[in-house]
């Protein structure tokens, strides 16, 4: 029953009807979404508040009663405008109504503002301080409205979300870039988080494009983040434009022995309106126009300075493949210190799959594994207890994740139980961490698994727990970050012995990063009334 009532208040929060009027009555509700409140965004949803009013009556609204129970620190904020979006449910910072104020615990904004008959939408609106607690969470609360016709008491549909804090890691036109897409996030050796992206400068769109590979770094588990810099651009090789030269979907890779960081991407040159992974936008053979190139670049500085592009791909294709390119994901060390990096291409048939590569000797040399799954795409590997591989892949036949297991390094795989019926997806790339910790006075490891937890659309970003090696998922251990529409692809990392990190394309901006409590994924009874995911 209580699920119930926690699902039907979710489906309130994300946009369903307010209750409407009875006869004479104003009603008045407030929801919440679930999504985070970014760091350097100017503007963040925290409050829907609908007033009903009914046809025949000349209403004005003259205040809002705020207040910020249930919020960690009220510092946090910088400041809170309520905007008017009319009839219209959906969030748009554009008509400010009455002035901004600065946070307190309690705010009351004073307006003068007609009403209409039927639904008067309003929306309360945050901007966070940029030294705000990213543990932290904000819960605004409409304790009453007041307008012409009296004082009216609020119905809350959504009592038990409280928003999380974030940081609006690249957004639209930062550096003059239009998009930031596909982010692989990783921790150095030293502890530096490193999350590389598509820089697509021009538009949205993938190759083939003007897009470099781009980086970001912080030195300080995440709180705050370097200017963003290019470590693979491969310019106007050949005489072609910049935008017959794109290098896209970057996965990486940390050694954490020797803290050599290695970075891959795929690079197409020429081929205008084309893409790599259809038709002829890649080819069999080696040659640079025809075949899509792997290339990979380096860092022996924690990822400050890196090398020039290396080309691998007569190294590891084999000329009958079609494409060969990285998953852009993070690889894993194994306890042996095998590095194990995910790849997809299409086969000498054209038909997508998912591997690994594995390299001994520090980097020096990769060998490619056989493909897992044919019909699988972007990938990510974990150890499990026993030794042996997994491969998490996105699945582009039907909306579940596919799961395979190799004992071998990738020379043979065989299904996982859960193999196409588990995880669902709507084709998106996803997230899979193992993570080692202590319990009861014994070691114990979870696998963590991130993707957009639909089959619809790229909407509810979410986290899942498996404590069996990814035998069972239980939903108890959902956690719900951002029910909006983003673009998923998540990537997880540990951030250290206490927290995750992970960067998602979400609802609030282009990357969203986000540092979570890892006792709250292992153990829901702390997390203190947030919403689960459904």
């Amino acid at each position: 029953m209580y699920a119930t009532m926690m699902l039907a208040g979710l489906a309130l929060a994300s946009g369903a009807p307010a209750i409407r009027a009875q006869g004479n009555d104003i009603a008045v509700t407030a929801s919440r979404r679930v999504q985070p409140l970014l760091i350097r965004n100017e503007a963040g949803a925290l409050l829907q508040i609908v007033v009903e009013v009914p046809s025949g009556k000349d209403v004005r609204l003259q205040a809002l009663h705020v207040t910020l129970d249930g919020t960690d620190d009220p510092g946090d904020l910088e400041s809170l405008t309520v905007f008017a979006t009319a009839d219209k449910l959906e969030f748009t910072p554009k008509t400010a109504v009455g002035k901004s104020l600065a946070a307190a615990r309690s705010l009351t904004f004073r307006v003068d503002r007609a009403l209409r008959p039927g639904k008067n939408v309003f929306w309360l609106s945050g901007r966070l301080q940029p030294a705000a607690d990213l543990s932290h969470r904000v819960r605004a609360v409409c304790t009453s409205v007041e307008t012409t016709a009296g004082k009216h008491a609020v119905k809350d549909l959504s009592p038990n979300v409280r928003q999380r804090i974030g940081i609006a890691l690249r957004k639209h036109r930062d550096d003059g870039v239009h998009t930031y897409r596909i982010p692989a996030l990783t921790t150095t050796s030293r502890g530096t988080l490193l999350c590389v992206y598509d820089m697509r400068r021009r538009m949205g769109r993938d190759l083939q494009e003007d897009i470099d590979i781009g980086l970001s770094r912080s030195s300080d588990g995440g709180r705050t983040w370097e200017p963003a810099r290019v470590i693979m651009d491969m310019g106007k090789y050949g005489g072609l434009p910049e935008e017959q030269n794109g290098c896209s979907d970057p996965g990486i890779i940390v050694d954490r022995k020797t803290g050599v960081i290695f970075c891959f991407a795929v690079w197409m040159h020429g081929n205008p309106g084309k893409h790599q992974w259809t038709g002829d936008g890649s080819a069999p053979g080696y040659e640079i126009g025809k075949a899509a190139q792997l290339l990979m670049v380096s860092s022996k500085d924690d990822g400050r300075t890196w090398s020039r592009p290396v080309n691998l791909t007569r190294r590891l294709k084999p000329a009958a493949w079609w494409l060969l390119a990285p998953a852009p994901q993070q690889g894993i060390n194994l306890h042996d210190g095998t590095l194990v990096m995910p790849v997809q291409g299409r086969d000498a048939k054209g038909i997508e799959f998912s591997t690994i590569m594995t390299s001994r000797d520090h980097g020096a040399t990769w060998t490619v594994g056989t493909p897992a799954y044919s019909g699988g795409s972007e990938c990510q590997a974990v150890q499990l207890g026993d030794g042996a591989i997994m491969l998490n892949m996105r699945n582009e036949h039907e909306r579940f994740r596919a799961v395979y297991v190799t004992g071998d390094l990738g020379k043979s795989w065989r299904p996982h139980e859960t193999n196409r019926k588990a995880l669902i997806e709507p084709n998106c790339n996803g997230s899979l961490l193992r993570v080692d910790f202590t319990r009861d006075g014994g070691n114990a490891h979870a696998l963590l698994f991130a993707n957009p937890h639909t089959q619809k659309g790229r909407t509810h970003q979410t986290i899942q727990v498996s404590l069996d090696d990814g035998r069972t998922w239980p939903a108890k251990y959902r956690w719900l970050l951002d029910e909006g529409r983003g673009a998923g692809y998540p990537s997880l990392t540990r951030v250290d012995d206490r927290h995750i990190g992970i960067v998602y394309e979400g609802s609030q901006a282009h990357l969203v990063f986000e540092r979570i409590p890892l006792a709250e994924l292992l153990d829901p009874a702390r997390r203190f009334a947030d919403k689960p995911a459904k």
